[in-house]
């Protein structure tokens, strides 16, 4: 499983002209699965992410997670994360996992992540097309893998 993570001050998600999720400062997660990954991915990834020190203390040092600030998550599905270009100009999606395992791991993620977080977790909707805005605060972009 792989994120990649950004520290915003505002971020949503509009599908067919309808903002269906929005958060405000947080972190904005775009969301692949690979066909090998399992839920204890999904759970290494759903510890790890709010508990990211990105956020700055009064000193301007980056310290603070996202549970300390009392940030927010919006969580997109992104099976592009997956694409190979090593080879060609076309990326090769083949370690993308297949849609319907991608939907259980992704569902999985967000509600371990809901688990975990007292605030507002938001989300993309899957398999569609959708248009994410996001303000990247720093900026800070980060990715972050359950397997290295």
């Amino acid at each position: 499983m792989r994120a990649l993570v950004q520290r915003v001050s505002e971020a949503r998600v509009v599908v067919g002209g309808n903002v269906v999720g929005e958060i405000g400062r947080g972190l904005l997660v775009l969301l692949g699965v690979a066909r090998t990954d399992t839920p204890a991915d999904a759970d290494y990834l759903a510890g790890k992410i709010p508990n990211l020190r990105v956020f700055e203390n009064e000193q301007g040092q980056m310290d603070r997670s996202l549970l300390d600030i009392g940030g927010e998550l919006l969580i997109v599905s992104q099976f592009t994360l997956y694409g190979d270009t090593r080879k060609g100009r076309r990326p090769s999606y083949d370690d993308a996992a297949p849609a319907e395992l991608a939907r259980n791991l992704y569902d999985y993620f967000v509600s371990q992540s809901r688990s975990r977080i007292a605030n507002k977790v938001a989300t993309g909707v899957f398999q569609a097309r959708m248009l994410v805005q996001s303000t990247n605060e720093g900026p800070v972009t980060l990715i972050c893998e359950s397997k290295v």
